[in-house]
């Protein structure tokens, strides 16, 4: 059985895999075989005798933990078996933390650092008192916004007559009078000035990733970005102007409208506030958004296309999104990008970790080569579709000469166009038939 999350194979010992040991005890626990291949097969030990009776000490005296060390036997061959496990607090190696992710142990290093350690410790990063902050810093119109949308939510308790004060406590945004982190992203004046990446990078491309047309860089608090983002898409980025607060419509835009809502919340809510800035890309067949953060423990790519528990990089945040109506709090909004995309008759949305944070793609139409070579269309197929496109329709004597092939597998190409895939539409019969797209 080859490695896993919570199981490390090596056919002998040396000191340096006390970091697969922190590994495991800093993620869920897991167990190191000594004297096993990267495949399981045991190869045997011949030290044996004294790695059983010095690993323990060497664990305790190098990292302060306890481990179950046992002598395992296969045939005539020893192995040792090191069970680690989960510890509730941070556990390093001369001062550096490695962490158990897949089949890695991977440093943990800067922002990734700075979260374990929060987390580890019951608090998050925007639960932390920002120490310089004060009531001044807070944009009371951001917080009129915010009141406004959470009546029509009803998910806000009276607050009418609370001051400014009274309200922020109320939301969990202060300790003790002082301003947290999640006050600032929320409604801070000038945010930009506690976290200089406070900011959604747009940008519209033309053929290629290096082909930047035109850029826009919008700043400001959460509540005014949420505002303000989809303004400038639509102002400038997109044909065709999209309905924002449409979010349970399905429109036949370019995009629907609950996919790029969501897309937008999720990047805002749940990204990496130490991280980059939240980086739009606009093209002319498909749209993406990027936000620095990789997804919580224990949730992988596959687990968004269900239902799947909800588990807020910053809670406050998301508790206050979620009172204004911009959020729910089941695990739903991926769900929503999906559902949303296949209603409008659009290809599977592409959600991918990329670069230490979360990728997300919407695609415009599936007539896109990459799409249908996907689908199961062979090339001259696609030829005839990407014609289709270009030309409004395709003749059956258009597709021989195309391609340059009999009439009688043209009718056979064509026809499954038709019938399997569901692609074209036949108008006539025989060899005056046209062919147009569904």
């Amino acid at each position: 059985m080859p490695e896993a999350q919570n199981v490390e194979y090596k056919q002998n010992w040396h000191d340096d895999y006390l970091k697969w040991i922190v590994g495991f005890a800093n993620a869920n626990g897991g167990t190191i075989y000594i004297g096993k291949d990267d495949y399981g097969k045991v190869v045997g030990l011949q030290d044996y005798k004294k790695l059983l009776e010095d690993l323990p000490n060497k664990v305790w005296d190098k990292l302060g933990v306890m481990v179950e060390v046992n002598l395992q036997k296969e045939g005539e061959l020893y192995y040792i078996e090191i069970l680690t496990p989960r510890y509730a607090i941070p556990i390093s190696l001369r001062g550096a933390y490695y962490y158990r992710s897949g089949s890695t142990n991977q440093e943990l290093k800067g922002n990734a650092l700075v979260e374990f350690l929060l987390r580890k410790s019951g608090k998050t990063w925007d639960d932390i008192i920002e120490p310089s902050a004060s009531l001044d810093d807070i944009d009371e119109g951001s917080v009129k916004l915010f009141i406004q949308d959470a009546g029509k939510s009803g998910r806000l308790p009276d607050v009418e007559g609370l001051t400014l004060l009274e309200l922020l406590g109320k939301l969990r945004l202060l300790d003790e009078e002082k301003i947290k982190r999640a006050a600032i992203v929320l409604f801070g004046k000038d945010p930009g000035r506690f976290f200089p990446n406070m900011v959604v990078k747009i940008g519209r491309f033309g053929t290629s990733d290096d082909d930047l047309r035109f850029q826009e860089v919008i700043e400001g608090n959460l509540i005014r970005l949420l505002k303000e983002v989809p303004e400038q898409l639509n102002h400038k980025f997109f044909t065709k102007s999209i309905d924002f607060e449409g979010l349970l419509r399905i429109e036949k835009g370019e995009y629907p409208t609950a996919a790029l809502r969501e897309m937008l919340l999720n990047a805002l809510v749940h990204r990496n506030y130490m991280g980059s800035m939240v980086q739009i890309r606009v093209y002319d067949n498909h749209f993406s958004i990027w936000n620095e953060g990789t997804l919580p423990e224990g949730i992988t790519i596959d687990a968004l296309k269900r239902q799947h528990y909800s588990r807020p990089r910053n809670p406050i945040i998301a508790d206050v999104c979620f009172k204004a109506g911009y959020i729910d709090v089941w695990g739903r909004g991926t769900l929503k990008i999906y559902n949303s995309c296949k209603e409008a008759g659009l290809p599977e949305p592409a959600i991918a970790e990329q670069d230490g944070g979360l990728l997300v793609t919407l695609f415009k139409d599936i007539y896109q080569e990459e799409w249908l070579s996907k689908l199961g269309l062979n090339e001259r197929q696609i030829k005839a579709v990407l014609f289709a496109k270009e030309n409004g329709a395709i003749s059956n004597a258009k597709y021989v000469q195309l391609v340059n092939i009999s009439r009688q597998t043209a009718t056979r190409d064509l026809a499954e166009l038709v019938s399997k895939f569901n692609i074209f539409t036949q108008k006539g019969v025989g060899a005056g038939s046209v062919y147009i797209l569904n």
